[in-house]
């Protein structure tokens, strides 16, 4: 009997991977990666964990996948539950509910594990691809709502009353700004909304938890063929995501960019949150635009994500392309859409399937 089209790990799901659509182009960038984690985990190789120090300094670690998603990856309890709301964390914010990538469940239980984003990336970019491979860096977007789950995180260690007034206590350091949506009013005060910011990292280091899982595939330069060691993965904890909007001096600004922007959304959601109990994460970045598209918070370019990314694995990842025949299984890559790159270039590589 042939084998149905599936992807590893991936035993209970609320992705049926026998249908085709399940491997169009939004679905499969999500679900594949989850399972890229599990079979890494199967073979004893840990997730490289981007995190930050007490000084607020980013450093490397690895992390467990049954850590990562709060449980083991190839358990009978494990249930991968894809765009789905996480309720931990929708206590915090008004409106409509917000889906997270992927929610890990237990689903003997029904307990919500842990909300995860996923961002597949390419490595290299176009503003990396013709440096040395050495100095190969990949893009990373970050969407609103990714920095709504982080305000939430923050929430989330500061829910007692001795927490919140804690967490008050930082926020203070910023005097009262009446118009928020006034750029004349917030830029005086930025370098404060940092520092509060800042100081709230360090007094969570402890605390920090994942929240963005990010693939890298490897290609030949700026070639559509994949290296032959071309898969690892990147796990950036939720403090970590901070100093990605700190890559600029910013001790004076004259004008609010969209990392500058960033950091005043998120001191927004937490101010509000110890005022109100709540706060309108929708409203926050409708009204705090600043002149600026909110259809993404940042974009990294490879040459700026290269100083949190770069080590040896970046180099030289630690899964073959050769693998992802053991990933993608019972011949699920003839239901690909090519409609993406990594999409495409397994359309294009049918030698690694053989």
């Amino acid at each position: 009997m042939k084998n149905k089209p599936a992807l590893f790990g991936q035993k209970y799901s609320s992705r049926d991977y026998t249908k085709a659509e399940c491997w169009g182009k939004n679905q499969f960038n999500s679900s594949f990666p989850a399972s890229l984690v599990a079979y890494m985990y199967s073979k004893g190789i840990k997730p490289v964990y981007i995190k930050t120090t007490s000084e607020n300094k980013i450093i490397h670690t690895l992390i467990n996948a049954d850590e990562l998603f709060g449980i083991n990856p190839l358990s009978e309890e494990t249930y991968y539950n894809y765009e789905a709301g996480f309720a931990p964390y929708e206590k915090f914010y008004q409106g409509e509910r917000e889906k997270i990538d992927l929610v890990m469940m237990n689903r003997k239980t029904n307990q919500l594990l842990t909300g995860l984003e996923i961002k597949l990336t390419a490595i290299p970019d176009n503003t990396t691809k013709n440096y040395q491979e050495s100095e190969w860096g990949t893009e990373i977007v970050m969407r609103p709502p990714t920095i709504c789950f982080l305000a939430c995180s923050i929430c989330n260690s500061y829910t007692s009353l001795k927490e919140k007034e804690r967490l008050r206590s930082f926020l203070r350091q910023v005097p009262q700004i009446n118009h928020w949506e006034e750029m004349d009013e917030v830029i005086p005060y930025y370098e404060k909304i940092l520092s509060s910011l800042l100081a709230i990292s360090k007094d969570l280091t402890k605390k920090q938890r994942p929240l963005i899982i990010q693939p890298i595939w490897k290609t030949e330069g700026n070639k559509m063929r994949l290296k032959d060691d071309c898969l690892d993965v990147f796990v950036w904890s939720n403090l970590s995501i901070i100093q990605m909007c700190c890559t600029e001096d910013n001790t004076t600004i004259s004008r609010i960019n969209r990392f500058h922007r960033t950091i005043i959304w998120i001191y927004k959601m937490l101010l509000d949150y110890v005022t109100y109990d709540t706060f309108d994460y929708k409203r926050i970045i409708r009204l705090q635009s600043y002149n600026l598209a909110n259809d993404k918070a940042f974009a990294l370019p490879g040459t700026k994500s290269l100083k949190f990314i770069k080590n040896d694995i970046i180099i030289k990842p630690r899964i073959s392309k050769f693998e992802i025949k053991n990933i993608i299984l019972g011949g699920g890559q003839d239901l690909l859409s090519p409609e993406r790159r990594f999409d495409a270039v397994l359309v294009n590589s049918p030698d690694i399937f053989d």
